[in-house]
């Protein structure tokens, strides 16, 4: 009688053992999702088109705070992108984004238009009209005015958009694939080759997802990350999009869920990307969305704020600038443990006149543009490297905790 009472039990624990797991990834969607629809009441600058894509393509909602935020998309980041337009920008994977939110909100593409020299256009003309641009530049320089991972958006926001995309067009971002230029610096990007497979999934350009797909999957970390912590939402998404069996991803998945509980994931736009991911969803969903039916019982409850007190501990931070001349200096300051590295070079810009620089923001946040008067610009093709003791960062410089003495190297680099 023992004995049955024992099996019972351990059957009993046995079958309630996903049940438990299931309920608890549940929740921590549902978590990750307030925590994505809190980030609208903190953004500052402009409206996040990726933060939106991703409220839209999940599976509750607030209808009411998506609409607010769709005004804020249609009217500051709208006028920013006439801006950049007005002044003949490369703004390709912006306009993409945008084109994608609307779409993800079932907005009318066809009444948004932009207005470049007294001439009104629709956003769907303008991205094609950038597209072009992009695929001559690589003509005759072998790349795209902005990167292949913008281009390969541009390619997916058209296609999902019903619009075909010029076969020239896609032929350049497989011909990419194929040669393997898809590289920030010179390391291959895991996160261009999710946006590519993604975009030529959507453009049916079959065989060649399957490259991407082998690409994906070769940059496995034994953790279950595919390249890092934050290019694995878009890596999951593009594997989903492509088709690939579940067990290709499902280590990938379960590192999200630790990550997404260790609160790795704080950044808006990094949760944007995992999100849908999670919830084995990925941006061609937006392709069908229809907008009917929603489910609108996503309530924000109120919370207290959190105020984190300055640590006491000190922590020596070295700072080593390498402009593109090769030419290193070094600098030291000391900053309380857990400070941001923005909040560190802040500290260390007080503390040494020899040492300046200047920001810009992303969607991602804010990055260095200007250090020691020295620009790295995108026109240019560098940017400011960053690393930790010789690794490189995968977070930015408002992203990046400072917990114990280390080396920042700040290096003016070509891409």
């Amino acid at each position: 009688m023992l004995s049955s009472v024992i099996i019972i039990g351990l059957l009993a624990f046995a079958s309630s053992k996903p049940l438990d797991t299931e309920a608890s990834n549940n929740e921590l969607l549902l978590s990750l999702n307030k925590d994505l629809l809190r980030s609208l009441e903190r953004q500052g600058g402009l409206p996040n088109p990726s933060v939106h894509l991703a409220l839209r393509i999940s599976n509750h909602h607030n209808l009411a705070k998506e609409n607010e935020h769709l005004n804020r998309l249609k009217t500051h980041l709208h006028n920013d992108l006439q801006n950049s337009l007005s002044n003949s920008q490369s703004v390709v994977g912006l306009l993409a984004l945008y084109t994608l939110a609307l779409k993800s909100s079932c907005y009318d593409l066809n009444t948004v238009t932009f207005t470049v020299r007294e001439t009104s256009e629709t956003l769907l003309t303008h991205l094609k009209r950038q597209m072009e641009q992009e695929k001559e530049h690589i003509a005759y320089s072998h790349r795209p005015l902005t990167n292949y991972y913008q281009y390969s958006l541009g390619v997916l926001a058209l296609c999902t958009s019903g619009i075909r995309v010029n076969n020239h067009v896609s032929n350049k971002l497989i011909k990419a694939v194929e040669q393997q230029h898809l590289k920030h610096g010179d390391t291959e990007s895991t996160d261009t080759y999710a946006m590519a497979g993604m975009a030529l999934q959507c453009v049916k350009d079959t065989g060649f997802h399957v490259q991407n797909a082998q690409k994906l999957l070769a940059s496995r970390r034994t953790d279950g990350h595919i390249g890092n912590e934050f290019s694995t939402g878009v890596a999951v998404q593009a594997l989903l999009a492509m088709g690939s069996p579940a067990a290709d991803f499902a280590a990938a998945m379960e590192a999200m869920r630790i990550d997404a509980r260790s609160n790795t994931y704080h950044n808006p736009m990094a949760i944007s990307h995992i999100l849908p991911a999670l919830q084995q969803k990925s941006y061609l969903t937006v392709k069908s969305k229809e907008c009917l039916s929603e489910d609108d019982t996503l309530v924000l409850e109120p919370i207290d704020p959190v105020v984190v007190l300055p640590s006491d501990t000190k922590v020596a931070v070295a700072v080593e600038v390498v402009t593109s001349s090769g030419a290193a200096a070094v600098y030291s300051v000391d900053v309380p443990k857990g400070s941001s590295l923005l909040e560190a070079l802040e500290l260390l810009k007080a503390k040494s006149v020899d040492f300046t620089f200047e920001k810009e923001s992303s969607l991602w946040g804010p990055f260095l543009s200007v250090v020691n008067g020295e620009q790295a610009r995108q026109s240019d093709r560098r940017y400011w490297h960053l690393s930790s003791d010789g690794t490189a960062l995968s977070q930015g410089i408002n992203d990046f905790k400072i917990e114990a003495a280390q080396k920042i190297t700040i290096k003016n680099t070509s891409y």
